[in-house]
């Protein structure tokens, strides 16, 4: 996949022209009301810079996951919202494709925006049918891919319609690579990947691609532990996996053949409860006591972190380091939060963050907006770091 092949769409004549553009619109919706409405508010600014100058505008999008038509998952109240935050008329079409849809594109006027009925009401979309994916590229002129969290789906509306027509990169499509090249492809070195989660089992691909490609790979969550008890290390009734000893050791090798420091804790936060205000202290580890488990990194461990990415010119930040949720056990991740934001802001530092549980605890530590980029992407953002190819992005590229 040559990403330098990749065309803006900020490098294209759009006047005149309909332009389809798929966004990612599947954002949460209560009671028929949109309650987290940072998808929309990314997307509009792209929107309306193509409406001004002479496109029609075109959105496609998925919504849930529907297996048939439904009014729960109609797109129509995210439309509404959208506009509302956009401060503009959109318009809205009961459908993706056929009649209706060609119908409301014509009596869209040229620097209009129409969004179009969710693309999943279609069982041809998840499968990428050629009959849907030409009736899709019949409604416009020119194709825009701007729902990077989306781009690991071959879909009718994220891959198949790239091949029938002209096809661009949309801004935020733009800003997602760019972030992940800048911290995973050619970052500014040393590099350091901060790597949470509960298990082992679902990071060992982004694991394994990680310690080729950077210079201190940070092991937090339910992780830790497995790669601990692997060595030999007590958890007491911490989460871990014993089946993934052998694959935490062969990280580890592989991790010192390429140079990468591997870096886990030296002390740990224990509780013998799981909840909000649960009593905890603070252990060497391996003196984790058999009735107890590990829940978070201890100061040392934090202070030792600290120091090495004071070393490093690039973070990239998928999970957190301990069960952040419940307090007081959120701490390592805030701290080191705080310190990565900060030296962001003091432009020492590249950041780039992803992953709901990341976002989440950037959000949380009141942070969010000092990191050098926080990718929205869920499925996609996880694929990359794994070194998987993207076929929305592959197409684009072609």
């Amino acid at each position: 996949m040559n990403l330098d092949k990749l065309k803006p769409i900020s490098s294209a004549d759009v006047k005149g022209k309909r332009v389809i553009v798929r966004a990612d619109l599947n954002v949460p919706v209560k009671d028929g009301k949109v309650s987290d409405a940072t998808r929309l508010t990314r997307v509009i600014p792209g929107l309306k810079d193509l409406a001004a100058r002479g496109a029609k505008v075109i959105v496609l999008s998925h919504f849930g996951r529907p297996k048939e038509r439904n009014t729960k998952d109609s797109l129509k109240p995210v439309a509404e919202t959208l506009a509302s935050l956009a401060g503009m008329p959109i318009a809205f079409a009961d459908d993706c494709v056929g009649d209706v849809a060609v119908n409301a594109i014509a009596a869209l006027p040229f620097g209009g925006i129409i969004v179009l009925e969710n693309t999943r009401f279609h069982t041809g979309e998840e499968v990428n049918r050629p009959r849907l994916v030409e009736a899709m590229a019949a409604l416009g002129d020119i194709y825009v891919n701007d729902a990077f969290s989306a781009a690991h789906r071959a879909h009718a509306s994220t891959e198949g319609i790239a091949h029938l027509l002209p096809s661009y990169a949309g801004p935020l499509m733009m800003e997602e690579i760019n972030a992940l090249k800048s911290s995973v492809e050619a970052p500014q070195r040393p590099t350091a990947a901060v790597v949470g989660g509960a298990k082992v089992s679902t990071k060992i691909p982004v694991l394994t691609n990680l310690v080729a490609k950077v210079d201190k790979l940070i092991i937090g969550g339910g992780m830790a532990n497995t790669f601990l008890q692997a060595q030999g290390v007590k958890v007491g009734k911490s989460l871990a996996e014993p089946d993934f000893h052998k694959t935490a050791l062969e990280i580890m090798a592989k991790a010192k053949e390429r140079g990468c420091e591997i870096v886990l804790p030296v002390d740990i936060v224990v509780a013998r409860e799981f909840k909000a205000g649960a009593a905890s202290s603070v252990h060497a580890v391996g003196d984790c006591p058999d009735d107890a488990m590990i829940l978070d990194f201890g100061p040392k461990t934090v202070a030792h972190i600290a120091a090495v990415i004071e070393t490093c010119r690039t973070v990239l930040w998928n999970g957190p380091l301990g069960a952040f949720e419940i307090a007081p056990f959120g701490e390592a991740t805030f701290a080191l939060a705080r310190q990565v934001a900060a030296l962001s802001k003091a432009g020492k530092l590249v950041s780039v963050a992803g992953g709901g549980d990341t976002v989440a605890a950037l959000n949380v530590a009141g942070v969010a907006d000092d990191f050098t980029y926080v990718s929205s992407a869920g499925g996609a953002f996880l694929e990359w770091l794994e070194g998987r190819e993207l076929p929305g992005v592959a197409a684009l590229a072609r």
